[in-house]
């Protein structure tokens, strides 16, 4: 572990401590005026993510994607959360239609940026950050759209299933064609998906972004990462973590060992890769869990504290986990 990696660990445990203060200080408000923490993460979902996702996708480099190595990595790592994501099924009824998907990507969503960016800089130089960057283009592109459509339809379903009664054959292909049509609906106008595909649309037309526009997308998709990390800390004093430990440790373990692990075997013994490429996805698959799970738990209202806490525990752990996946990979041919 280098050391600029390490002082962005520390720095961004000392952003999250600035979040609990000023939520414990009730900087944001009393409890009785608003909950802040529902705030901020509606603050970050509707206007700063959207920002984000529209501007990356608007300016992808579609002609220069390294798109053998995105395959490789993004192959192993959406079948692993699919896994998770009906092995979750059954706690849906205990925690909510939404579960399932928020374990699914709290297990799954690395923190590429905060994390992953310097520490593939420190380790790879920059032909491994080049790599780095071309899967972070897609990474939240591709899991928050998956997941959108995937939760959408668990609470489409849910919501049909309350509402179906007793009713014959007939109303229930009715129910579900109104499933099917919210389903597509909620998830085409998301504040996830609609940024991308609006993005993608205006990337075809090859016109680019006007300055004045370019600006003000970066300046708000800047407000990201260190929005998502005071979120982080007002989570913690909101919910706490006690009795949460057990379920977050799991999904850790998921993240930092398992997801690796699948990333590397498929990668290298399923598609070939080797040497650098190989290097940087399994370490991309490594990462510690990203701040964008919370913010899916928070528009869903579902495991906001279990999110938290994985985030924590995962983040302080990678520490040790990075030093074992690069050994891994050092005696690989």
């Amino acid at each position: 572990m280098t050391a600029t990696v390490l002082a962005k660990l520390m720095a961004m445990f000392f952003t999250v401590g600035l979040g609990w203060l000023a939520a414990r200080q009730r900087w944001l408000g009393k409890p009785e005026e608003g909950d802040p923490a529902r705030v901020l993460g509606n603050l970050v979902f509707y206007l700063f993510v959207p920002a984000l996702l529209f501007r990356t996708t608007a300016r992808l480099d579609l002609a220069h994607m390294p798109w053998a190595t995105l395959v490789a990595f993004f192959v192993p790592l959406v079948g692993v959360l699919l896994l998770v994501y009906l092995s979750q099924r059954r706690a849906a009824a205990r925690h909510g239609a939404a579960a399932p998907a928020t374990r699914a990507i709290t297990a799954s969503f690395g923190n590429s940026l905060q994390v992953g960016v310097p520490f593939a800089a420190a380790v790879f130089g920059e032909a491994g950050l080049a790599i780095h960057i071309a899967l972070v283009s897609l990474h939240a592109l591709v899991l928050l759209t998956l997941l959108t459509a995937l939760v959408e339809l668990d609470l489409a379903r849910a919501a049909r299933l309350g509402n179906a009664g007793g009713a014959d054959n007939a109303g229930r292909l009715r129910g579900l064609a109104r499933t099917l049509a919210q389903t597509a609906r909620n998830t085409v106008i998301h504040p996830v998906v609609l940024p991308v595909l609006g993005g993608m649309a205006w990337n075809l037309t090859g016109l680019g972004l006007h300055p004045i526009v370019d600006e003000s997308l970066l300046t708000l998709g800047a407000a990201v990462v260190p929005m998502c990390l005071v979120l982080i800390g007002v989570t913690l004093a909101a919910y706490g973590v006690r009795g949460l430990w057990r379920g977050a440790l799991g999904l850790s373990a998921v993240k930092l060992l398992l997801v690796p692990a699948v990333v590397l075997v498929v990668a290298h013994w399923g598609f070939g890769l080797s040497g650098l490429p190989l290097g940087v996805v399994v370490m991309m698959a490594a990462l510690p869990t990203g701040s964008n799970a919370l913010i899916f738990s928070q528009r869903y209202e579902t495991l906001q504290a279990e999110t938290t806490a994985t985030i924590v525990i995962s983040t302080a752990a990678f520490a040790l986990t990075a030093s074992f996946w690069l050994a891994v990979l050092s005696i690989l041919p």
